[in-house]
Formats: C-alpha cells, structure tokens, sequence
C-alpha cells in the first residue's frame, strides 16, 4: 500500500495533465517543432509545457489537486483486490475432474486461463468499489479549467454528487472503465502466453546438448558427457537465463500494446465522468452533453479524436483543427 501510494504522488502531474489534454483544453498555442522525420509541422504544448502552464496559474501545489481521492481510491483498491484474491484461490476456480489426481500438472493454458479469471475478478472488484473515488479525482482535475472550486473536498464531493445526481452519479463511466480493463488484461496475457509459448521455448529442444547421443558405444557417450557436460550446461543455463528475461519483456510488451488498444475505453470513461457536472470542461465548447458512453464514444469516433491524451509528446496538431487559447 505504502508503495502505491507513493507511485500514486509521484505519477500525480502526469495524470493531471493528460486529464486535462483528454476533455480537449489547450491553454497555450501551438509552436512550430519538427517531427521525427525532420519535417516543421505545429506542434501542440507537450507534457513539461503544459505543467509550466499550471505551476505558474496555481503555483506547484497546483499540480497534486485531487490526490486525495485518489490516494484513497490506491490504498482501498490495493486492500480489496488482494481480499478478493484470497476469497478464490488458484484450485477453486479450476476444479479437479473426476479421476485426476491433484499431482498431474496442469497445461500452461488453463494456467493462463485460470490466473486471468481471478485476475478479472479482483480488478473488477477493486474498480467498483473505488469508481466514486475516482470520479472526483477526475472533477478536482477538470476544475482547473473554468477555475471552480465545486469539488473543494472529498467529504464534501460525496455529498454534492449525491444530491445533484443521485447513487448513479458515482458510477458515470463506469462500463467503459470496466470493459478496457477486462479487454486489456485477456489480451496482454493472451498475448504473452502465445509468445512465450510458440515462439520463445520452441528453440528449447534444439539447443546444443539437449538431443540424445546415437550410435558408438557407451563408454563413447560416457566420454563425451565428461568432455561436454560442463559446456552443455552452461549452455542450457544461459539460455535459460535469456528466454526468463525475454518472457518478462513479453509481458511489458504486450501489456503496452494492450494499453494501446484499449486506450479509447480509458478516454470514453473520463469524458463521461466529467460530462454534463456543472463543471465548465463537462460542457461546450469542450464536449456536448452525450446521452451514453456510446454515443461519446461515437462522436470521438467522428470527429478522429480517439486518441486524444494518448500521448503527452510529439502532440501534431490535427489537420483542419481550430484551438482557441488563452
């Protein structure tokens, strides 16, 4: 917990930001940079740009509002998913079939399987709980944008959610947030269980030393498993030393290029969770009032803005695009 939430403080700027590039507000105009490619292209604030704008408009404790909920919804969240994680452990959710022995190993897939379900089921779990808290994190951010102080505190931001909007309000983004989470989870683990599996341990078995001598006689094999076994097994042990290493960065890999996927659920989610509040980012100019996460998610779909947030560097400004700033 103490860990999160020092992740939790240190990641707070950077999440500040992108809320604030996610519901469309650009402070500053765009510079004329270069591309990756050399070419001049506009080029829209980046991530330190846009947290000068803030430090120098509410000064650097401007750039931690809403940590506290969302520290809240860290250590809570953290507290539930391991609880859940304990109530099924591995063997529940797989159960023996009549006949097998509890010693037989199971396949690397319904290990996958089984670890991903539980998985699921805990970050669900931990994601319903501590929505509302995330909610506000999110109203605290969007503040800074028609420079209200509505959501000044947690206590008070329950009770303004819950008399202007009633139980549901807590929630609002809720589906989309859910869904991105699942989706992104099958398929980073998915993803990395094909690639550990098919094309990383199939160079296991052709490796120097692994195949069985044929021919001559046994004290010829003997002899060149004296001569050779050392080799064979530093060979074995570096390579098996690499692909552990290559397995991890699977993992990372594929868990981006999930992220990557997924990232429309993560806008659509706080879009909606802002949309329509009182607050000036929830409305126009910023965003209409949308009816659903669907039709939100229509609309950026529309407009090519699905994107939008994905990425604080490099940020081209759109072809066709108008920005008014300040």
């Amino acid at each position: 917990v103490l860990l999160g939430s020092g992740l939790t403080v240190l990641s707070q700027p950077l999440m500040y930001v992108k809320v604030l590039v996610q519901v469309g507000y650009e402070p500053l105009p765009p510079t004329l940079g270069r591309n990756i490619f050399g070419r001049q292209v506009y080029q829209l604030p980046g991530l330190f740009s846009y947290a000068k704008h803030i430090v120098k408009v509410d000064g650097r404790a401007g750039l931690f509002k809403g940590l506290a909920p969302r520290l809240c919804s860290s250590a809570i969240g953290t507290v539930v998913h391991s609880k859940v994680l304990q109530l099924f452990p591995p063997d529940s959710c797989f159960p023996l079939q009549p006949g097998a022995s509890k010693k037989e190993p199971v396949s690397s897939l319904e290990q996958v399987l089984k670890e991903t379900s539980r998985e699921m089921v805990a970050r669900s779990a931990a994601t319903l709980i501590t929505h509302p808290f995330h909610v506000i994190t999110l109203r605290c951010m969007v503040q800074f944008i028609g420079r209200e102080t509505k959501y000044s505190g947690t206590l008070s931001a329950f009770t303004t959610i819950y008399r202007e909007e009633g139980i549901l309000g807590f929630f609002a983004g809720l589906i989309p947030r859910l869904l991105g989470d699942i989706l992104s989870l099958w398929l980073c683990n998915m993803l990395a269980y094909l690639i550990n599996t098919y094309a990383l341990e199939n160079g296991v078995g052709s490796a120097p030393g692994c195949r069985e001598l044929k021919g001559g006689s046994s004290r010829g094999v003997l002899g060149a498993m004296t001569l050779f076994g050392g080799i064979q097994v530093l060979l074995l042990l570096s390579q098996v030393s690499t692909m552990t290493e290559m397995k991890s960065y699977s993992q990372a890999v594929t868990g981006f290029f999930a992220s990557m996927l997924t990232y429309p659920f993560v806008l659509v989610s706080n879009l909606m969770a802002v949309n329509n509040c009182g607050l000036a980012g929830g409305l126009l100019p910023y965003a209409p009032t949308y009816s659903s996460w669907l039709d939100c998610w229509s609309q950026l779909h529309r407009e090519g803005n699905m994107s939008r947030g994905n990425s604080l560097f490099f940020r081209k400004v759109p072809a066709g695009k108008r920005y008014v700033w300040e």
